[in-house]
């Protein structure tokens, strides 16, 4: 199994920046892939970017140019680096990863993130 752990999420105004992390314990060496999605009041849960183990990236149309998704150097950690943000970036974000050869999603337990205009 693995587990995951969120950080980093806060309070910005419009145009300004924020970090996320997530760190990743127990079977971290049959992680595929990570990732960061993201749920606003309402809306279904979507995703924002995906890192594979190789370090290809994937990102919604919307967080294209503004946010930079990274692993670290132990492979255990991700993070999601979130500039120029919008109001409408305002959700609770999501650390995923997908492990074992069947792709076992885990979910961390969410962090805020609010962008005041």
């Amino acid at each position: 199994q693995v587990q995951l752990v969120e950080s980093g999420g806060g309070l910005v105004q419009a145009g300004g920046s924020l970090r996320l992390s997530c760190v990743a314990s127990g079977s971290i060496f049959s992680i595929n892939a990570m990732g960061w999605y993201r749920q606003a009041p309402g809306k279904q849960r979507e995703l924002v970017a995906t890192v594979t183990s190789a370090g290809w990236t994937n990102y919604a149309d919307s967080v294209k140019g503004r946010f930079t998704i990274s692993r670290g150097n132990a492979k255990n950690t991700v993070y999601l680096q979130m500039g120029s943000l919008k109001p409408e970036d305002t959700a609770v974000y999501y650390c995923n990863a997908a492990y074992g050869s069947s792709r076992v999603d885990s979910w961390g337990q969410g962090t805020q993130v609010t962008v005041s205009s």
